[in-house]
Order: C-alpha cells, then structure tokens, then sequence
C-alpha cells in the first residue's frame, strides 16, 4: 500500500518484491497488485521494472483528473498501456467532493436538482473504462447503503455534465490557500533543502477540507519528513531568498510557519 518516492528506499532495503513474489510461489498470495499515490512517470517505472505487478489501486476522482502533481488521467492512462486492470480509490477525496463549496454545488443543483453531489463524484469514476472495483469509505452503514446506491444509479455522464465539473474544479482550486504555481524556483534555492512547492501543495490541499483534525495530506507531511536529507516547514531560518525568487511574491517563511503550525503537532506525533 502507499508505493511512492516517499516510501521507495523502505521497500527496497527490505526487497519487497523479491519477498511477495516468493509468497505467491508459496500458495499464500494469488494476485500480486499495490496502490500507489506516485505521478505518472513514477507509475510508469514502477510497471516497467516489475511486470509481476498484476493490478495498481489508484487515486482517481475528477478534482485529481488533470492535477499536476497528482495526475490521475495519466496514471490511468499508463496503466492501460501496461495492461494493468485498475481498482480507484478516493472517488470523493476523503470526504472533501461530498462537501463541495456552495458556489459548486448551487452549479450542479441548477442543471439537476434531483441529483446529490456525491451522485457526480461516483458517476464521474463508475464509468471510467478498464475500471474493475471502486472502492469508497464509508464512517456508518448510512454512508455505505448511500454508496451502494450511488454506485448501482451511476449513470454516464453527458458532455454538459462534464464541463460542469471542470467548472466546479476550477472553483474548488480558486479556493486555495497560497496561490503556488509549483514554479519551484524557491526550492532550487532554499539553503534548508525545503521542497517548498510539495509542502505547499499539501497545506493547500489540506486547509480545502477545513478540519482541525488528522488528514491524508497531514500524514503524506508526516512521511516525508522521514525521509533523509530533506528540510521541512520549522527548518525555514527566514533568510528571504525565496522570496526573491517566487515570481508571484508569497511571503514564503511566513506561510512556511503556518505550515508547520498545520502539520508539525501531536496529531501528527511531532513533539517540542
């Protein structure tokens, strides 16, 4: 689960494949697969380099459809040239495209009344082809039955539909917190080695689901801080020459505080 750039040097010490390809010789695993949160190009060296990989789990939901960071068309797409089948996983993006802002949602329910928001997030990925299993949470067996439903009356959706939630994207996306174009200039000259542009896209992505409590997005913080060698947020010492770089002018260090403020915390298991 989770097979990314933040978890690569893990699997690899251990040789992860070698051991679960050992297991299905034993008669303990009859399909190999994995999910991964990983861009295209990581997707598409991961299939290459493993071919015993037999089917991917991955992020796919309309807000994530032309992410740049995310990519879940491309995703997609490599994964049908490889001849992967593909499982989705986060149709409504942990909740958040089952509360859309109210701008969206007044769009969607002015072209179809009858249909709940959540009907367009489970439409959107139901009828995406090559897809064998959706796979949604559910916190109650209201939400499940809901599932359930919406599943079994996902409908395709017309071309107006579409171009609805390309407009619904957009305002969702004008709601970000910092307006980071992921340019990354300020990270090829932070002294700290702050990937600034990752750690933004995360608060960003974050702050959308305005919730004082653990997030995906907390926890993909958390894993990367892990890792050897890299700066994070409360690394900042505000030398300003980020600053200089960003061709929109953010006040970096100073949202790299709220930053850290956001992530660095007992939630996450970080400590004074």
């Amino acid at each position: 689960h989770n097979v990314s750039g933040f978890t690569e040097t893990a699997w690899k010490n251990v040789d992860l494949y070698s051991f679960i390809q050992k297991k299905k010789e034993e008669g303990y695993i009859k399909h190999i697969g994995l999910s991964t949160h990983g861009n295209a190009e990581f997707l598409e060296e991961l299939l290459f380099e493993h071919p015993e990989i037999e089917f991917v789990l991955l992020q796919i939901n309309y807000i994530d459809w032309e992410d740049e960071s995310i990519e879940s068309r491309k995703c997609l797409e490599i994964a049908r040239k490889y001849d992967k089948p593909v499982m989705i996983m986060e149709p409504y993006k942990g909740g958040f495209l089952a509360d859309v802002p109210e701008e969206a949602e007044k769009i969607m329910k002015e072209y179809n009344p009858d249909r709940s928001v959540v009907s367009w997030a489970m439409r959107f990925v139901a009828n995406i082809d090559d897809v064998c299993v959706v796979l949604t949470g559910a916190s109650n067996l209201e939400q499940l039955e809901n599932n359930i439903y919406e599943f079994n009356n996902a409908d395709p959706l017309n071309e107006d539909e579409l171009k609805i939630l390309e407009e619904v994207s957009e305002i969702i996306n004008s709601n970000i917190t910092v307006d980071c174009t992921k340019c990354r200039y300020c990270v090829d000259s932070c002294p700290e080695e702050i990937d600034i542009a990752k750690l933004f896209d995360l608060y960003n992505k974050h702050k959308l689901l305005d919730i004082d409590e653990w997030t995906q997005f907390g926890n993909a913080y958390l894993n990367y801080s892990k890792l050897e060698g890299v700066g994070i947020a409360s690394d900042c010492t505000e030398c300003e020459t980020c600053i200089e770089e960003c061709p929109q002018q953010i006040n970096i260090p100073e949202v790299l505080k709220d930053v850290a403020k956001t992530f660095e915390n007992e939630i996450y298991g970080f400590t004074d």
